[in-house]
């Protein structure tokens, strides 16, 4: 579709409640930490062509005379993965705007709205499309710090420092507890049915996959049931959650300073949902430098695993992770979502999520022995 200009100025200045002068658009490609200058695709005064759901926009602005920064998004539709429907992306955008405010740290939504058949942007029947307008926030997403890792082969200070940062962060929001046990059924039923969850991702593995065939598919699936019978004894665990803790949600300024992006699947959950989203990438990077867990990524598994026990004492963590963590190394083992990963690195994935269903109780200063 085309994102007009004028439909653009226009509803932005509805939404934010003064003259707006459109500057520039642009994709957002993920990579960048810092947008500088005017790249190729860059709207000056003209409508932006081919626009696509699911794919951000930067939009530089005056307002009222003063220089500002948002960020306009969609979600991507297409089958599978709990989008296929409008009322579906609708339902994950309005749950967004209300709820992103709500956690500390978390760029603020500003409005959520919908295009019209015409073109127009409104304000949220005659929806179309939903969309989300964020504020523009500055910095590099964590997974930046993981790459240089992976390439130098040491963790600095400021490494260690940003781990316990994270781990301490969720140490806080996971102490808000709360008392509502179908709630907490409700969660742990979305993380293997959803579509988002465990099996929507096994759908999306292709048929008869050589590395995990349908036969060894229906094994993780039975696996998974067993454990959502275990864990609906667990619903005093109620907690804040972010959702999707991983290092692409992670923006990071000087020092320790961050912002989160993408909060999902409902503000409370499993508090184990936010440490195995982040901490399986620790894995993902050492498995890519070395085939096993160890230097500095080890130690990084251990600053934030280690540091999150010591400051909340759960006892019980280690005894609810393992289905979490299945469902994160599915992910990255999926050749749909990583289609270049090298075989020997997904293979090790895709045994660690077998031994994940094996197990009572993970051990998470021995885990290189999941890899076996």
């Amino acid at each position: 579709m085309t994102l007009q200009h004028k439909a653009l100025a226009q509803y932005l200045e509805a939404a934010l409640g003064g003259v707006v002068q459109v500057q520039a658009v642009r994709p957002i490609t993920g990579d960048e930490s810092h947008v500088v200058g005017k790249e190729p695709g860059v709207l000056h005064g003209h409508d932006l062509k081919a626009f696509g759901y699911g794919r951000p926009i930067q939009i530089d602005l005056l307002l009222n005379g003063v220089p500002r920064s948002y960020v306009l998004s969609t979600m991507r539709g297409g089958r599978g993965f709990g989008h296929d429907h409008k009322a579906d992306r609708a339902g994950a955008l309005i749950w967004a705007h209300e709820a992103y405010g709500k956690l500390a740290r978390h760029v603020e939504s500003i409005d959520v709205g919908f295009f019209t058949r015409d073109g127009q942007l409104q304000s949220a029947g005659r929806a179309e499309e939903y969309f989300l307008l964020v504020d523009k926030v500055e910095g590099a997403t964590y997974r930046l710090d993981l790459e240089r890792i992976l390439a130098e082969g040491n963790a600095s200070k400021l490494d260690f420092d940003r781990a316990r940062a994270l781990s301490d962060y969720l140490a806080k929001i996971h102490a808000e507890k709360e008392q509502d046990e179908q709630l907490y059924f409700r969660r742990i039923r979305d993380l293997i049915g959803h579509g988002e969850g465990i099996m929507g991702i096994l759908d999306g593995y292709p048929t008869d996959y050589p590395l995990l065939p349908s036969k060894q598919q229906y094994v993780v699936e039975c696996g998974c049931v067993a454990w959502r019978q275990c864990l609906k004894e667990k619903s005093a665990r109620l907690s804040i959650v972010h959702g999707d803790f991983h290092p692409w949600n992670i923006l990071f300024r000087e020092g320790t300073d961050f912002t989160l992006l993408d909060r999902s699947r409902g503000e409370w959950g499993e508090p184990a949902d936010d440490i195995a989203a982040l901490s399986i990438n620790f894995l993902f990077f050492s498995l890519l430098r070395s085939g096993r867990l160890e230097g500095p990524f080890q130690a990084l598994f251990d600053c934030f695993y280690g540091g999150y026990l010591e400051r909340t004492r759960d006892l019980d963590l280690n005894s609810v992770i393992p289905p979490f963590y299945v469902f994160r190394a599915l992910v990255i083992a999926s050749p749909r979502w990583y289609p270049d990963l090298p075989e020997e690195v997904r293979i090790k994935l895709l045994r660690f999520v077998q031994a994940m269903l094996r197990i009572e109780q993970f051990d998470h200063k021995d885990l290189n022995r999941y890899l076996l």
